[in-house]
């Protein structure tokens, strides 16, 4: 018989996680002192409950594992809410393990009380409050169950203080029975080869892949069904990185800040094949308008994503890895003329590009990393530094660029960066974020000195929460609202004002890291770029901050309209 924190902890070690990210609080103190006893689950402090949820999303993504964390009741598990959200929109398994009142003050208003469940249950797969002791098991081994499989996500489990108190038996279920929950685990062969003969008839098909192709796994095979069929490939932002992003039959991002090329293909194509994709906004454009001359075979592990946005011919629910091996069986490769030529050359003639701009550029930056640096971890934080690390980092394969996709978190970057390193030692890990979003987690300079982890911090700074500002500047005759973050909210930052060393900002970045003891240096003139990043490569003890300074009006190109079809993409600034 042991208590029930006893318990959690002994769950935590049957699930065989070696890494917590928790924060305490009175609500969960029974368990931190069973976890003081141990020393299989390493616990991570980090200095806030949002960034700890990051950090757990960062640490899921760049190993695969599920990420676990624990916080107290009340505002322990609400600051939770927002790394909830981002991980059930990017499917991340997580297992969130929340402290509560005793049972018996539940509804009364009782000291950093709330409602969890009720509050997350639209955010996470699954949310339960344990009301028994008996159940404790089972909730817990059916919370990681639920989170890894299927189309992975967020749990979360309610623990009371009078639950983590009471006795019980410490025998741990070893198998999982969920009525009404059976993740589909095959692949309908008859839809595949419709599939097969649909493609098999096409002049112009068209691969579109997602981030399911990496969350299972399917990169190397998805590589092989590549080479097999000759067929051209895009990608969604979460996508990147399913296949080698400089193969040959690779044409970059689609949607409303995808490449020219790619979206032409999206437009012109007669057969598409997507997989792991949920068709959003971001992606379609115009939904009236998106693909409306092609068949369109749609593979997901999720039923509901099928058909939800855009109507489709094949639908095929199943793991990506599956139906791509399926495919891979049955698919005959056939002669598509001029199709993959004739895309490559207009990736040639219209590149995404910032080769025309003077002076440092944040491709030079991806650049450097991208040629001398073999598959980093790269999390990105919201906004322009998102999409220009999405359009220009180069990715080899699955947990190698970790982004908030789906919900477009600001403050992701830094702390998901952290749980990167945390979960991968041996490997270089950069952060690349904002001004603006930066400093939503910036604490956790505290957490990367503490536990001496090199990560490197990119900030692409410009003055200005600047994805806003390009829609402001594009779009609302230059009215700045609410975007300048500048000393002097007249002035933007232009080439001269760096030039001449006039630029002013608050915080002062490289002083802010130096009074965290990290290394930091701030950077103007690409000829000075090198010289940042050997500063990163020497310091082994913490992070490094390494602040570029880059114009306020460079704009993150092509980009689509709001309402407008991806056909109606703006390839240069408004005059």
């Amino acid at each position: 018989m042991i208590s029930g924190a006893a318990y959690v902890v002994k769950a935590l070690q049957e699930e065989q996680v070696d890494i917590l990210f928790n924060y305490p609080g009175a609500a969960t103190i029974d368990i931190m002192d069973e976890l003081y006893k141990q020393d299989k689950v390493k616990v991570i402090l980090p200095r806030h409950e949002q960034a700890l949820a990051h950090a757990a999303d960062g640490y899921a993504r760049s190993t695969g594992k599920v990420g676990v964390c624990m916080v107290t009741s009340g505002p322990g598990a609400t600051n939770l809410v927002t790394g909830i959200a981002t991980a059930y929109a990017d499917s991340v398994p997580l297992v969130c393990i929340t402290g509560q009142v005793d049972l018996g003050l539940m509804g009364n208003d009782a000291f950093q009380e709330v409602d969890t469940v009720g509050i997350v249950r639209n955010i996470c797969k699954y949310a339960v409050t344990v009301r028994d002791r008996k159940e404790l098991g089972r909730i817990l081994k059916e919370a990681f169950y639920i989170a890894r499989t299927g189309r992975p996500g967020p749990v979360v489990v309610d623990v009371p203080k009078n639950i983590q108190k009471a006795m019980g038996s410490d025998e741990y279920p070893t198998e999982v029975n969920i009525r009404g929950y059976k993740p589909n685990t095959t692949v309908h062969v008859g839809q595949v080869k419709k599939a097969c003969s649909i493609i098999s008839k096409a002049k112009r098909p068209l691969f579109l892949l997602g981030g399911g192709v990496s969350i299972s796994g399917a990169n190397d095979l998805m590589m092989k069904l590549v080479e097999k069929t000759g067929i051209p490939v895009v990608t969604t932002l979460m996508g990147k990185g399913a296949i080698d992003s400089r193969h040959p039959l690779y044409l970059g991002n689609i949607g409303i800040h995808g490449g020219y090329a790619p979206n032409v293909a999206l437009t012109d194509c007669d057969v598409m094949i997507s997989i792991g994709t949920r068709f959003n906004d971001r992606i379609t454009g115009k939904l009236s308008t998106f693909a409306q001359n092609c068949k369109i075979i749609h593979i997901d592990v999720d039923a509901a994503s099928i058909s939800k946005n855009i109507k489709v011919d094949i639908p095929i629910v199943a793991d990506a890895k599956l139906a791509i091996e399926k495919l891979l069986e049955y698919i005959e490769p056939h002669d598509l003329g001029e199709w993959p030529a004739q895309l490559q050359q207009l990736k040639a003639d219209r590149p995404v590009t910032q080769a025309g701009e003077e002076g440092l550029t944040p491709q030079i930056v991806i650049d450097y990393i991208n040629n001398h640096y073999a598959r980093p971890i790269v999390a990105t934080d919201v906004g322009q530094n998102q999409l220009w690390t999405t359009q220009f980092l180069e990715i080899k394969g699955q947990h190698q660029m970790l982004t908030s996709g789906g919900l477009g978190t600001m403050g992701y970057g830094f702390p998901a960066a952290l749980g990167a390193q945390i979960g991968n030692p041996d490997k270089r890990v950069f952060a690349i974020c904002g001004d603006g979003g930066v400093q939503m987690n910036i604490q956790e300079f505290a957490t990367a000195m503490h536990y001496r982890l090199p990560v490197t911090l990119i900030i692409l700074n410009n003055g200005f929460l600047g994805n806003v500002r390009q829609w402001q500047q594009l779009f609302y005759d230059k009215r700045y609202a609410c975007t300048n973050l500048l000393m002097d909210e007249s002035s933007i930052v232009t080439r001269d004002m760096i030039d001449n060393d006039e630029f002013e900002y608050v915080p002062n970045f490289v002083q802010l890291a130096e009074a965290y003891g990290a290394k930091a240096m701030r950077i103007t003139k690409a000829e000075d770029i090198e010289k940042g990043f050997q500063l990163a490569d020497t310091f082994k003890d913490g992070p490094t901050l390494l602040e570029f300074i880059i114009p306020t009006e460079l704009n993150v190109l092509p980009m689509v309209p709001a309402g407008k079809s991806l056909s109606d993409m703006l390839l240069k600034d408004k005059k």
